[in-house]
């Protein structure tokens, strides 16, 4: 069983995932309690489906970017779980996960996420035999800068605002806004895509493991 951690903005989630069934999930929106929120939550979520810690073989968590001391939170919880009970860890980009949460078309997509003050962060994907496939850097901007950018029919999907989504939405020719419910980054797709990372022997160091980070001032914490 993995456990899958997502604390990279203000939205957190967990899920477990057996490499065929997810077993259990959570997302929920913190006020800035992640510290206190993450560990009553995943002791919750176990006793809920009869586990307890002792039936982890495996830990996922999303390693940003998102904000500075939510994903401090996130990976000193998951760097602890993994000293203490010797599981290997898996880090999962962030943006990845909310690429996951469509599927691949032909037209190129924008996964974003909060980054404070107005400002999104957004990483570009492409199609590929393998999912989507992340393209260049990630870069920092706003809804209103992110739709001049868009000349050709792109999909966006991630944390958006409702005033951010109204202000996309004028753009109508090429850009197409994936649903509210499609945009929630959804831990059982952190702990799919940790999973195959795992089973490919693609583990991380958990001491060394270190968050992307966004240099934004002013992001959920």
């Amino acid at each position: 069983m993995i456990l899958a951690i997502d604390t990279s903005t203000a939205q957190l989630g967990l899920a477990l995932y057996d490499g065929a069934t997810v077993a259990a999930e959570l997302t929920w929106t913190s006020r800035q309690r992640h510290t206190v929120e993450l560990a009553p939550a995943l002791s919750g979520l176990l006793s809920r489906i009869g586990l307890t810690m002792g039936d982890l073989s495996a830990l996922g968590v999303a390693i940003g970017p998102g904000s500075f001391t939510s994903l401090r939170v996130g990976l000193a919880f998951v760097k602890g779980l993994a000293l203490a009970r010797h599981l290997p860890v898996i880090g999962v980009p962030t943006l990845d996960v909310v690429a996951a949460s469509v599927p691949v078309q032909a037209v190129p997509l924008a996964a974003v996420i909060q980054a404070g003050r107005g400002r999104i962060a957004v990483g570009w994907y492409k199609a590929s035999e393998n999912g989507w496939q992340a393209e260049g850097p990630v870069r920092t901007t706003n809804a209103d800068e992110l739709a001049e950018l868009i000349h050709h029919p792109t999909l966006i999907v991630g944390e958006l605002s409702a005033e951010e989504r109204q202000r996309l939405a004028r753009k109508r020719r090429n850009i197409q806004l994936a649903s509210a419910a499609q945009s929630v980054r959804r831990p059982a797709l952190l702990a799919e895509l940790a999973w195959v990372r795992w089973q490919a022997g693609q583990v991380d160091d958990a001491a060394s493991l270190a968050p992307i980070y966004l240099h934004v001032e002013g992001g959920p914490s």
